[in-house]
């Protein structure tokens, strides 16, 4: 996305914040500007250790990351904006709905979560994060968050190139779900479940709904673990920008925004992913 076409945005329109999966970069969120238009602004946020940050340390303790996205963050406050987190992500985005709550900062005007059961219900991935390599791997498969072939021809590969990112994530996640287990916001909340998901079946993303003190919903949508990928979660997310965006035009004025444009660790664009 040029500065020009920045320009043209609306200061009324939305930040999208999206969150990616553990042991993944942003690629999953490649398109989404597309999808959404003028709708909202689609910041993908790439934790450290992977693409461009890959000489970064990997985060594994929650403080630290609320540190850093509450720093990356807080100077895009200017305006309404929403959150997505993926599996993973979600754990984060709650994460960081609660504190910027307690600080007293501006909150997200939705929450959206997907993928991924609440914290006191630690999902089976999470609770593989001290296995061996090779039981990690039989897991992920087992689970189908890898293909057969991690498990076979391709295992030496997945050890060296996925495992150990992946690890450090999963540990990221038991961390998220130590602080933030039975810990409610006041953001609606919206989660979403995949039909076929071995990870996050519905009946569990159901119980999301102890999380928020405001509105909740719970919706459904077909495929497995990875339904991030298909492009019915930006269309959803597109009716949900559309709304708060319609809500507030007669709040914002034209013109354009501050954008981090020299960040290297927030990405506002819909072009880039993990090399």
């Amino acid at each position: 996305m040029t500065s020009d076409s920045a320009g043209r945005r609306a200061a009324g329109t939305p930040w999208l914040f999206c969150f990616h999966h553990a042991g993944a970069g942003i690629s999953s969120f490649v398109r989404w500007q597309e999808i959404l238009g003028d709708t909202a602004e689609v910041v993908p946020v790439l934790l450290p250790g992977r693409g461009p940050r890959a000489k970064e340390p990997r985060i594994t303790d929650a403080a630290d990351l609320m540190r850093e996205l509450r720093e990356l963050i807080t100077p895009l406050l200017d305006r309404p904006y929403l959150l997505y987190g993926h599996s993973l992500g979600g754990l984060v985005a709650h994460a960081l709905t609660r504190t910027l709550e307690d600080d007293g900062l501006l909150p997200p005007a939705r929450l959206v979560i997907g993928a991924v059961p609440p914290p006191h219900l630690r999902n089976p991935l999470l609770r593989g994060a001290g296995l061996p390599d090779h039981e990690l791997i039989d897991l992920l498969v087992e689970l189908e968050a890898a293909p057969p072939e991690a498990a076979g021809r391709d295992r030496s590969l997945w050890r060296r190139q996925v495992v150990p990112a992946l690890r450090d994530d999963l540990r990221l996640g038991e961390a998220l779900c130590r602080v933030n287990a039975d810990t409610a916001v006041g953001t609606p909340l919206t989660a979403l479940a995949g039909r076929d998901d071995p990870i996050a079946p519905l009946w569990e993303m159901a119980e999301w709904a102890d999380y928020s003190v405001s509105r909740f919903r719970l919706q459904t949508l077909p495929g497995g673990h990875y339904f991030v990928r298909e492009r019915m979660v930006p269309e959803l997310l597109r009716t949900v920008a559309l709304e708060l965006r319609e809500s507030l035009q007669a709040e914002y004025g034209g013109g354009s925004t501050g954008r981090q444009e020299g960040r290297t660790r927030l990405f506002p664009t819909a072009d880039l992913s993990e090399r």
